[in-house]
């Protein structure tokens, strides 16, 4: 009996050592939440298992959300406290959340990391990520827009290459006018970025006295207003949306012949177009207002952040540095066409050898941000692009009264900031 006794203890005692060594390996495991949006956050679970090899002992679990939803999803986490431990923000989001002091100051990491440097990233997509001296956001892929435009229709107007300046993106559109009776640059009134950007490129500070007040009625972006203004006004641009349904098929059909947009559309214009056009279009640099070429464009793409209430901070700066890895940024951009963030990427012959992306990175060196507050959405889409852009293309207002206006409604928009900067003085 005795020795029956002792067999139980020692098979209670193993299994309770057992039961206790699962235990305490279970818990030293660290679980971090990462929330990305649309195609990226399908596709980064691909890579999860490698960062897992390097780093034992940490798990990564993905939750993806869609891009229509994801504002909507991180406000209510931020407000219930949920919000994961890293999370991607297109970098217009980044003051916003920043302003809720929802995401962790990066300045202290960077140091001492060997992976993230300033260094290795584009100069304008980087700022997007600054709030004053204060790096907030890791930049994970990039955007920004160039010209598409018609090669055989440019040439048979004069042009062996893409217009450099605005003189010469006038002159040419004004021959296409005259040569084929038809439009030459497409300019949609359903989108504000065209006249952000053309502003920009002007000189134009969109918003004055520490961002507390509209400055749309500057002459700067007045004269980007104008020189725009005479494409819709001189019938070089469509004003009628309904009349570009597809753009593809508009853009083959020579309805129009350059369009600024985004690195997506190389791949849609390589299936879309037809295949006897599919030689005769390329990419290039925007034009500048002056002969210092190439223009600006706008600093667009999506970061990655670090959640001020994260409890495994180590382990999320870590995954941070893995997706900002070359490596990690080349087999991303293998997976998702997402264009990289860090410029050593660039050098592979898969981009040196694309005739189309080449534009996309000469253009990113010349970036620059919009206006760092959580209004600036609100402001582009709401006043901007909703209330400004048709009526001046249409000539239902003047383009004094409609940049007075402008400024009138963003200034009301900017009450609250205005208010809290004097309170906080």
């Amino acid at each position: 009996m005795n020795k029956l006794k002792n067999i139980f203890i020692v098979c209670l005692l193993t299994t309770v050592f057992f039961l206790t060594s699962c235990s305490q390996k279970k818990d030293d495991v660290i679980t971090l939440n990462f929330w990305a949006m649309g195609v990226e956050g399908e596709a980064i679970s691909k890579l999860v298992p490698e960062f897992e090899k390097q780093n034992p002992g940490v798990k990564v679990k993905v939750l993806q959300i869609a891009w229509v939803a994801a504002h909507e999803k991180l406000i209510t986490a931020f407000a219930s406290e949920t919000l994961p431990d890293v999370f991607q923000l297109g970098n217009t989001w980044i003051p916003e959340f920043q302003s809720l002091g929802s995401i962790d100051p990066l300045n202290d990491y960077i140091t001492k990391s060997s992976v993230i440097s300033a260094q290795n990233f584009f100069e304008g997509i980087w700022e997007t990520n600054k709030i004053d001296e204060t790096v907030f956001g890791i930049p994970w892929y990039v955007d920004t827009r160039v010209l598409f435009y018609r090669t055989d229709i440019l040439k048979n107007v004069g042009y062996n290459s893409a217009p450099k300046t605005w003189a010469e993106l006038y002159d040419v559109s004004k021959k296409i006018k005259r040569k084929y009776n038809s439009y030459s640059f497409f300019i949609p009134t359903n989108e504000w970025l065209p006249f952000v950007l053309f502003g920009i490129q002007n000189n134009a500070k969109l918003l004055r006295d520490k961002n507390q007040y509209g400055d749309f009625n500057s002459k700067e972006f007045k004269g980007a207003i104008e020189y725009l203004a005479k494409f819709y006004h001189e019938d070089l641009a469509p004003v009628d949306m309904q009349q570009v349904m597809n753009v593809y098929q508009a853009f083959g059909e020579g309805f129009f012949s350059m369009y600024i947009t985004g690195p997506w559309n190389v791949t849609e214009f390589q299936n879309r177009l037809p295949g006897d056009i599919q030689d005769d279009w390329m990419t290039a640099p925007l034009p500048s207002p002056t002969n210092d070429y190439p223009g600006y464009s706008l600093a667009g793409g999506s970061s990655i952040v670090l959640n001020t209430e994260s409890k495994h901070k180590e382990a999320a700066w870590k995954w941070i540095e893995y997706l900002s890895s070359e490596e990690t940024q080349y087999e991303f951009y293998k997976l998702v066409s997402s264009l990289p963030a860090v410029k050593k990427v660039w050098e592979n012959q898969e981009f040196v050898n694309n005739k189309y992306m080449y534009a996309f990175y000469i253009q990113l060196q010349r970036t620059k941000p919009t206006p760092k507050i959580p209004e600036w959405e609100q402001i582009v889409f709401q006043k901007i692009q909703q209330q400004t852009v048709e009526p001046i293309a249409r000539k239902k207002m003047s383009i004094d009264a409609a940049l007075k206006q402008l400024d009138i409604d963003v200034n009301n928009i900017l009450e609250k900031r205005r208010w809290l900067l004097q309170k906080n003085k």
